[in-house]
């Protein structure tokens, strides 16, 4: 006899992706979500951890919860340590303790290699920085309990703080940015990221794919390639904002953390396993700014 609801569970569920998949749930009706973040309960504390996965059952753990101020890790070593690797453990050992499935979201940082083909799931990692090697950490502690690990890049959405959102306040503000023209990847719509979630849920809930696949790394971003200048042409020339925007080099705009110089994603595996059409970053902007203006 099949089950009435598959029981979700969201933790960091006030950021970006956690914030679409409310938007979504109601688009999957016979899935029930419980949403919680740092209030309800705090993923480094491994006994509250344990105490809440012995009160509540779940199939599946969506971990969005993640320290991702990249260069405010670089002096917060610790607490970007704590929410990236060891609240990781701790939601994978509550996981298996009442066989639910951790489906953990990393980052396009772990590669920073010399490479300029889009990466593979199997592509060496070479994490650069406090924020890049503790999102690694976290991966290698969700697949070793048998989680799952979507990687993905430049996420952005019309809720929580983005570079659309940052563009369309600096732009509206100035007559003139500068914007990096030499780092290379896909902006990541996280409404398409969402929904590509729990589409792949919804497959392994009806026995379309083996189970065997749930532990891997798969890749997701949307489709295209583009630099962070282009990305904030796009939003101007969307939004109507006639500012100038000049090209510059990284190392006219210095940070504490090292920023990947190409860190596009290939896709074909997750494309593949799961039957997933992935849009095109400019149509995901699109429908991101249209949300916005509402």
């Amino acid at each position: 006899m099949k089950k009435e609801k598959t029981n979700i569970l969201v933790t960091g569920s006030k950021g970006q992706v956690g914030q679409e998949l409310k938007v979504l749930a109601g688009n999957f009706p016979h899935f029930y979500f419980e949403y919680i973040d740092v209030e309800e309960l705090d993923i480094t504390d491994a006994a509250a951890v344990l105490s809440f996965f012995e009160k509540n059952k779940f199939d599946y753990c969506i971990n969005c919860a993640a320290y991702t101020a990249v260069d405010k890790a670089e002096s917060q070593k610790e607490i970007a340590h704590k929410v990236n690797a060891v609240g990781v453990k701790n939601l994978s050992e509550g996981c298996k303790m009442n066989n639910s499935k951790l489906i953990q979201l990393s980052t396009d940082y772990v590669y920073h290699n010399n490479q300029n083909t889009p990466f593979k799931e199997g592509d060496k990692t070479n994490p650069q920085g406090v924020y890049a090697s503790t999102k690694l950490e976290g991966d290698h502690i969700a697949l070793s309990g048998g989680g799952m690990v979507i990687r993905t890049s430049w996420v952005y959405s019309s809720f929580g703080n983005n570079f659309v959102k940052t563009m369309i306040r600096l732009g509206n503000e100035r007559d003139e940015l500068g914007i990096i023209f030499d780092q290379i990847g896909t902006p990541t719509y996280a409404f398409d990221l969402a929904e590509a979630i729990l589409k792949i849920i919804q497959k392994f809930e009806n026995k379309k794919i083996d189970k065997n696949n749930f532990s891997e790394i798969y890749h997701f971003s949307n489709e295209g390639v583009t630099s962070w200048y282009d990305f904030a042409k796009a939003i101007f020339e969307m939004e109507n904002i006639p500012v100038k925007v000049k090209a510059i080099e990284t190392k006219d705009y210095p940070t504490p953390a090292k920023r990947p110089p190409f860190s596009v994603l290939n896709k074909n595996k997750i494309k593949q396993t799961f039957g997933l059409e992935i849009p095109y970053w400019r149509d995901g902007l699109r429908r991101c700014l249209k949300k916005l203006n509402k």
